[in-house]
């Protein structure tokens, strides 16, 4: 082959491959991208998050009825300056910490030490910061036996009434009352690549079809997609990822919710009591009221 042959073949694959990724570039991403991005295990976690978001964060252990759950981690520091109480469910990093935490997915203990924390902000007047990652609560007998459901609803009436700003950001998955129990708050947010649905696509394509292998079916009918909620009113922004996700990148992850959370909390921070709980019934209220008149 000629010297001019292979310099012709080289530049068809280069435009052969610069076609290529434009072609992946014009692709649509689809909901299940964003279910796979959503629990890619690179994904910054609760704990690393607050790690590089939060100052001098000292972390607070158990529910003071059964024990500590580590799949919710929380504690008090300080966010640009302004103390706060930090909460986050966290699914672990490594192998070792996915099965210690149960892979995201909280005992009531867990919720218990959630609500205790967010209690004693109130008391002393420290703003409620909430990192959402599971794909729902742990559904096991001795949860069941402990009282799952009673330990979410608590937490749901109780954040509906906190006297103190709350901010949640569903960072990974959000799904089911096991994400709701951190995200009753004045202001939510979802990373680009996060989920937030009533429970995940194969527990919906089993209800619904009887086959949990539809799963990627069942994600583009859920409107689970951080665009799809906000369009639906369920949560007010969606939070642009690093160089298009947050995979690996913990700390340019974290800098960019910093920067959402200091943003929204110091205007809510300004607001009376009385007037911060009336705005967070009215949010919770408004939302299904379009779909609701729709069907009437």
């Amino acid at each position: 082959m000629s010297e001019m042959e292979k310099q012709q073949t080289e530049l068809q694959q280069e435009g052969a491959l610069q076609e290529d990724v434009q072609n992946e570039t014009l692709r649509e991403v689809t909901a299940w991208d964003r279910v796979e991005a959503a629990r890619n295990p690179a994904r910054p976690t609760a704990k690393q998050l607050i790690e590089h978001m939060v100052d001098g964060f000292f972390e607070l252990h158990g529910d003071r009825r059964f024990g500590d759950d580590p799949a919710i981690v929380g504690g008090v520091g300080y966010l640009g300056g302004i103390a706060v109480t930090v909460i986050g469910e966290d699914k672990g990093a490594t192998t070792q910490e996915k099965a210690r935490n149960h892979f995201g997915c909280p005992h009531p203990e867990g919720y218990r030490k959630a609500l205790r924390l967010m209690k004693q902000a109130e008391k002393f007047g420290r703003p409620v910061i909430c990192l959402v990652d599971t794909q729902g609560a742990y559904c096991g007998v001795g949860a069941e036996e402990r009282g799952q459901g009673q330990a979410i609803a608590e937490n749901l009436m109780v954040m509906s009434r906190l006297k103190v700003p709350v901010i949640s950001v569903v960072i990974g998955e959000g799904g089911s009352g096991g994400a709701l129990a951190l995200a009753v708050a004045d202001r939510v947010a979802m990373l680009e690549n996060a989920v937030y649905s009533i429970l995940s696509p194969e527990g919906f394509s089993s209800i619904l079809w009887k086959d949990a292998s539809r799963a990627k079916e069942a994600a583009e009918l859920m409107r689970m997609t951080a665009e799809q909620v906000r369009a639906l009113g369920v949560v007010e922004d969606v939070i642009g990822e690093p160089e298009g996700d947050a995979q690996g990148k913990p700390g340019e992850t974290a800098a960019i919710i910093k920067e959402y959370v200091l943003k929204n909390l110091r205007p809510l921070m300004e607001l009376p009591a009385r007037e911060l709980v009336g705005r967070r019934y009215e949010r919770f209220r408004a939302i299904g009221a379009a779909e609701a008149s729709r069907v009437n």
